[in-house]
């Protein structure tokens, strides 16, 4: 199978959101084997596919670039685990480039739960919620450093950034400020006793935004459940569904 059919069968899959890659390789065979008479084992097909997070990233960025950048965006995080906390016994294979980044145990906040493994950090429009910058990062991370991260380079095009508590901080806002981005931040409960009620659900419902595309990303499209064993095989998966929900985002959304 060439490169193209591969990456689109790859990419359908993940806006099917199934699971089980075996059971997309037969589900191809029985439905579409006129269309690929010749389909790899799924464990060929695996190897084949772990090299492919270049194109999957440059598929990513062509179709972002085809719509402007929001001037108000929003960064967040969220966990990527390897492996069940009970199951961790010590030192594993689950490193990646370099010395700093490996799996730790993280807090969930979202679940409120610990885990082991990564963070999955992005940096997103506003109104579209088209990702615009992506990082795996350490699971127990700073995330003003990660937000500093996924601005650089782009301060130009934003005018403000739309956050949630952990990024409090007057070191980091004043950074920002010297890139001419507004910090905004969700009150405090001082500052909601006398914040109007109908601006406190505004930004409530502006925040809800980033955790729709992560709802999207890590459940509908499964990368929360992505199985694989390796942090190269992390990787591919992780940058092949963010190649397919910048698809549905763009090109699907568009013509539906």
């Amino acid at each position: 199978m060439g490169l193209i059919p591969r990456v689109g069968l790859i990419t359908r899959r993940h806006l099917l959101g199934r699971r089980s890659e075996a059971g997309f390789l037969a589900e191809v065979a029985r439905d579409w084997g006129h269309l690929f008479p010749r389909l790899p084992h799924q464990s060929e097909a695996n190897r084949r596919t772990r090299w492919l997070w270049g194109a999957f990233e440059q598929i990513r960025i062509t179709l972002a670039a085809r719509l402007p950048e929001d001037d108000c965006q929003q960064v967040d995080t969220s966990a990527l685990p390897v492996k069940h906390p009970s199951r961790v016994r010590g030192p594993d294979q689950w490193t990646g480039p370099g010395n700093d980044l490996a799996a730790r145990f993280g807090r969930d906040g979202a679940h409120a739960e610990w885990f082991y493994g990564f963070r999955l950090a992005i940096r997103t429009d506003l109104g579209r919620r088209i990702v615009r910058a992506w990082s795996i990062v350490p699971a127990a991370v700073d995330e003003r450093q990660i937000g500093t991260d996924l601005v650089t380079g782009a301060a130009a095009a934003i005018d403000a950034l739309l956050l949630d508590k952990g990024f409090t901080g007057r070191r980091f806002a004043a950074e920002m400020a010297g890139g001419g981005i507004d910090v905004l931040i969700p009150p405090t409960r001082v500052q909601r006793t006398t914040m109007p009620k109908t601006l406190q659900r505004l930004i409530a419902r502006l925040r809800n935004r980033v955790e729709t595309s992560f709802r999207e990303i890590t459940d509908q499209m499964e990368l929360g459940r992505h199985g694989a064993h390796t942090f190269e095989g992390l990787l591919t998966r992780t940058v092949a569904v963010l190649a397919a929900h910048t698809l549905l985002l763009t090109e699907l959304g568009n013509a539906m």
